[in-house]
């Protein structure tokens, strides 16, 4: 029967089944159950919501395996269920659908967790999960494979090689989710997604979930514009609306049965529903293609046409970018200074320290991003007003905690129009440090991944790859802990930042100058210049603080020295000390120095670099 599914829908349509989650959440499974599980614990729930689909009209059903991989399970603590769960799932279906002339798909859907280049998950990692999935739904005998809601084009490409290596010959339903413009999460749109699957050996393509029919609809159609291959669709029965605190589906079976009649009309081969669709909105689908077939063909295809992909510009030279950009370019030393936005809207004292830092010599001035998940100022307009007001060039911390990537993209577009240069991508604290230990991180992607989309701006592409026009130009910085307790695992990393698009590091402060040699040492064959942390300590509770809270090595030489300071002011003094020792121990092995100002003392961090021998003697 597999074998015939290509040669069935070319002759006319295949009506799919619709949601099953919102089945189950309709007969009383909570949220926070793990759905793929049922078909272990609970065989007669899931075997009956495949015979109402088959009842109702369903041609094709598939398998309650969407989340089944080893990475959704691994958060119930059943990632050593997949083969198990996925396997039930293909035989429950097989089982429902033995006294109908149907399919079963295999549904696969993406791990929930970001691959590279946005996340740790390497290609190889991904491609193995999707593997293991596929392999246990073959085995349980499912007739095709639908791979669905894949919001990013380059783990769908992997589960489609996973699908070819585990699933042989199966017919292979490849479709992404998109938003009401028809671009998916990564910004592809209709004209660049459709083309790369069928380069990568989709045999049927297309769309679910996220939009109603409308804007499925008007994707479908610019997809129709660019490929021959058969269709599908399968959007959710309109957008969510909260009702009583419930999200309701509010398009009526009516209402998607005659959009059925659309999409087919567009080409789509393979029609059906997402969430909130229901076996009453099967049924009417059901009577009104029927109704459709009887009174003629389906619209032929349109010509296709050949959409190049974009094509990345040459990012600007480093030197031409920013005035920091060209002290790296020239293999110059390189100095600057953090400081802190406020808590409030008076920025005053910033100001006034950031002219005071030009004014002996600082070539830049840092500024974090609410450090330590603390509510402050957004970095970004201290950024804009600091270098409008006093002229001096600010490097903007810029964090992954929360933003999703639409909002970075966005972010970054926005501080390259302002004339913002100098960056730090960093991960970001979690909002459990800070002061709101309940907020919620978003966390879409880490330091690595946001590297990426920074580097691909500047040439001139967005995360999909699409083209922006003019890239922006922006000195991309990343962060470095060499007395990381699994220095492995940060030089494993560092060298995924390096290969992303890192052109320059900023390392935690230095307490220990054997731990930054040895990481140096560790990083020669993808060296970038290296700009070290240096911390002037106020007081050993600062010290104690550093160590056990932020975790950065800070020898117990250095807390004796700390402790034995009798006054505040004595302590101050020490810490600048230890602050211009490290310095001066560290001057010949890197390319710059980043100097704190803690409790915002910019007179502190100019005595240490009087400790250079350049910069001249000031207070502020």
């Amino acid at each position: 029967m597999a074998a015939d599914f290509l040669a069935r829908i070319q002759q006319s349509p295949a009506l799919c089944d619709g949601a099953m989650g919102t089945l189950l959440y309709a007969k009383g499974v909570f949220i926070n159950r793990c759905y793929d599980e049922l078909n272990l614990s609970q065989p007669d729930l899931i075997r009956g919501i495949h015979h109402e689909y088959l009842q109702a009209g369903a041609e094709i059903i598939e398998t309650n395996t969407f989340g089944a991989n080893a990475f959704r399970l691994a958060r119930h603590s059943l990632a050593d269920k997949v083969h198990d769960i996925n396997y039930a799932g293909a035989r429950l279906a097989r089982e429902a659908a033995k006294s109908f002339d149907v399919w079963v798909a295999g549904s696969v859907g993406p791990l929930g967790t970001r691959i590279e280049p946005l996340g740790k998950t390497s290609f190889e990692e991904a491609r193995q999960a999707f593997q293991e999935q596929i392999a246990a739904l073959v085995e349980g005998g499912v007739d095709l494979l639908i791979l669905e809601t894949f919001g990013y084009l380059e783990e769908l490409h992997q589960a489609m090689l996973a699908a070819r290596d585990v699933g042989g010959k199966l017919p292979l339903i490849a479709q992404v989710t998109i938003d009401e413009d028809g671009n998916c999460l990564d910004g592809s749109d209709p004209e660049t997604f459709a083309p790369r699957l069928e380069e990568w050996g989709a045999q049927v393509i297309g769309c679910n979930c996220s939009v109603g029919p409308v804007a499925m609809l008007e994707a479908i159609e610019r997809v129709r514009a660019v490929t021959s291959l058969p269709l599908s669709a399968q959007p959710n029965a309109g957008i969510p609306r909260s009702v009583e605190g419930r999200n309701i589906y509010l398009c009526s079976p009516e209402y998607m049965a005659s959009y059925a009649r659309k999409f087919v009309a567009s080409g789509v081969r393979v029609v059906g529903g997402c969430c909130g669709t229901t076996p009453d909105h099967i049924r009417v689908m059901k009577s009104a293609l029927r109704v459709g077939e009887a009174r003629g063909k389906t619209a032929a295809s349109r010509p296709v046409s050949s959409a190049a992909a974009p094509a990345a510009t040459p990012a600007q030279p480093l030197e031409q970018r920013s005035l920091m950009g060209a002290k790296l370019a020239r293999g110059e030393f390189v100095t600057m200074v953090e400081i802190v936005p406020p808590k409030g809207t008076d920025i005053v004292k910033e100001l006034e320290g950031a002219r005071f830092l030009k004014s002996v010599g600082v070539d830049a001035v840092n500024i974090p991003d609410s450090p330590r998940a603390s509510a402050r100022m957004g970095n970004q307009a201290l950024s804009l007003l600091i270098q409008r007001e006093a002229g001096i060039e600010t490097i903007l911390h810029y964090t992954c905690r929360d933003r999703n990537v639409l909002c970075i993209q966005s972010d970054l577009l926005g501080a390259a129009a302002v004339g913002i240069k100098n960056l730090i991508c960093i991960t970001g604290d979690p909002p459990k440090m800070g002061n709101y230990p309940d907020a919620t991180a978003v966390f879409d992607v880490d330091s690595i991944g946001l590297v990426n989309i920074v580097h691909n701006l500047n040439r001139g592409l967005d995360i999909g790859g699409n083209s922006i026009g003019t890239g922006t130009s922006f000195v991309i910085g990343v962060g470095a802990n060499p007395g990381h307790t699994d220095l492995d695992e940060e030089i494993r990393r560092f060298e995924y930042k390096v290969a992303a698009g890192g052109e320059y590091a900023v390392t935690q402060p230095v307490f220990d100058v054997r731990l930054l040699e040895t990481f140096l040492r560790r990083i020669e064959q993808f060296r970038i210049p290296i700009v070290a942390g240096i911390w002037p300590l106020v007081s050993v509770r600062n010290a104690e603080f550093m160590k056990n809270e932020l975790r950065v090595s800070v020898p117990d030489s250095i807390l004796e020295r700390m402790q034995r300071a009798a006054t505040p002011q004595a302590a101050r003094e020490e810490g600048v000390a230890i602050a211009r020792e490290m310095l001066v121990a560290v001057r010949s092995t890197v390319q710059g120095a980043q100097i704190s100002a803690p409790l915002g003392r910019y007179s502190s961090a100019i005595d240490v670099l009087e400790a250079l021998g350049t910069k001249s003697s000031a207070s502020a």
